[in-house]
């Protein structure tokens, strides 16, 4: 078997993986195997082949990493209602207890099952229907309908 059919043999396979793994970054090696196959077929030797695949993958895992597809996005899925599908939906709360570190905590039933309970909202908690605005673990961060947009400046992680 001839060398540029080994590397195409090695691309597919890492392409394979790729698939598999849901990354851009095997892709890129699989380039540079791509690369490393153009080489063998131009008759280089198998030092140069290895260069020319290994510059190559590396140059474009570093072109990825620096382009927009790189970048994760920074969506926190806590507060995302694209991700948790609870987030926006609309509970009921019929008692506060005392704040526990100035913010008002209840328990409540939702889905089936009681939950904690946070007010992360503007004001005074007071019972009726509010809106999940953020699960952190088993607590519901919870605001009235109105202030949405207000709340996510409340809830966001301090730096």
């Amino acid at each position: 078997m001839a060398q540029w059919m080994i590397w195409m043999a090695v691309a597919g396979v890492l392409v394979t993986l790729e698939i598999f793994s849901g990354t851009f970054y095997l892709l890129m090696i699989a380039v540079g195997a791509g690369a490393g196959a153009i080489a063998a077929y131009a008759g280089l030797d198998t030092p140069m082949q290895f260069l020319v695949a290994g510059v190559v993958g590396v140059g474009a895992t570093i072109a990825l990493n620096r382009s927009k597809l790189g970048k994760g996005s920074r969506v926190v899925a806590a507060r995302d209602p694209n991700i948790n599908l609870d987030v926006g939906q609309m509970i009921t709360i019929d008692l506060w207890q005392h704040p526990v570190g100035g913010r008002a905590t209840a328990r409540a039933r939702y889905r089936g099952a009681l939950w904690d309970v946070e007010y992360i909202g503007a004001g005074v908690a007071q019972a009726g229907v509010h809106e999940i605005s953020e699960i952190r673990g088993s607590c519901l961060l919870v605001v009235l309908p109105s202030q949405k947009n207000h709340s996510q400046a409340l809830s966001q992680p301090k730096r």
